[in-house]
């Protein structure tokens, strides 16, 4: 792994808000002595840190006027991994990194929101997961709790842009509180049509095929029970052993497809994962034949529009090569 320079450079300190803007501007110490000798500090400061909102929010205009002349994703994965690294490099405390986390997932929400993407997921919580320190696991859904009440008050991001939020995965793992906020979250917005924001939680792919596998042979001895009603009796049967078509027993891939966890959902066009990780982590594998994979250094808190105009530009243009693979097919 690469190591990774944790300093911020002394001479300014950028932080934005849960768009993208910058809300704070920081000079350094002799900037900050000389102005208040003049008097009037606090005015330059507040007067330069809107200068600089100002222009990010343009350059972010011009960045999205620029990515709206090629292909945009329809859909999107994110692999939001780097939140404790972040906490760890910044000496900061436990759960600081998840929250450092939610921001940033606010702000790529925002984003895809204003270029036009339709379908977000991300990657929120694997089966694994629960197998580490129980305090971490227990502050992890806590936060998740938080967040979810969040999300549903009347001024925020979902309700604003008429954001749908699905959560997928096992969800019978979860405490009863977190499950419960996750239905009602699904249930409040569930007439929202602008994004469709899907969280997997307590979710792995292999756990996914599994239960499309399962549902799939519940289905399958349902129909054929309907058909031996139907036909006024099983057929062909022997002690107890009924002799099935292969249509009637087989399990194709569209069967399975109807019954994954994100079975509304189309495949991803990209998945994007931070912190320089060159692995799945058995997230979206059925998904994901034909996805753009794109791996970025920066930890998932440090995630900003830029890095996501800078992926879409990547996958614009790796967009006819994987449109013609998969035709031949």
């Amino acid at each position: 792994m690469k190591n990774r320079e944790c300093s911020i450079p002394s001479h300014l300190l950028l932080t934005t808000d849960n768009k993208g803007s910058i809300q704070q501007f920081k000079f350094n110490r002799n900037t900050q002595d000389l102005a208040m000798k003049n008097g009037n500090g606090g005015n330059l400061q507040q007067l330069f840190q809107r200068l600089v909102g100002v222009i990010c929010d343009v350059l972010q205009r011009l960045l999205f006027m620029v990515l709206s002349v090629g292909p945009i994703p329809n859909h999107i994965a994110f692999i939001m991994d780097g939140n404790r690294r972040y906490a760890k490099c910044r000496k900061l405390g436990p759960g600081a990194g998840h929250t450092a986390g939610f921001s940033s997932l606010i702000r790529v929400l925002e984003c895809c929101y204003k270029i036009g993407v339709k379908y977000v997921t991300v990657y929120a919580f694997s089966i694994d997961n629960f197998k580490r320190d129980p305090s971490e696991v227990q502050s992890i859904m806590d936060l998740m709790l938080e967040k979810i009440d969040e999300l549903l008050k009347e001024e925020s991001i979902v309700n604003s842009h008429g954001i749908r939020i699905n959560f997928f995965g096992n969800l019978k793992l979860l405490s009863e509180p977190v499950r419960m906020a996750a239905e009602k979250a699904m249930a409040a917005t569930a007439k929202n049509t602008n994004v469709v924001f899907s969280v997997c939680v307590a979710y792995t792919s292999t756990n996914e095929i599994v239960h499309a596998v399962q549902e799939s042979c519940k289905e399958k001895l349902a129909q054929v029970q309907v058909n031996s009603n139907v036909n006024g009796g099983i057929r062909d049967s022997f002690r107890g052993y009924t002799r099935l078509s292969e249509e009637e027993f087989s399990i194709t891939p569209g069967d399975l497809e109807r019954h994954m966890y994100l079975a509304e959902c189309p495949d991803p066009d990209l998945l994007i994962r931070t912190s320089g990780e060159t692995r799945l982590s058995n997230f979206l594998l059925w998904q994901t034949t034909f996805c753009y994979l794109y791996v970025l250094d920066a930890l998932w808190p440090e995630i900003s529009p830029w890095w996501l105009g800078w992926v879409i530009l990547h996958y614009q243009r790796a967009k006819p090569c994987i449109a013609k693979r998969k035709a031949l097919l």
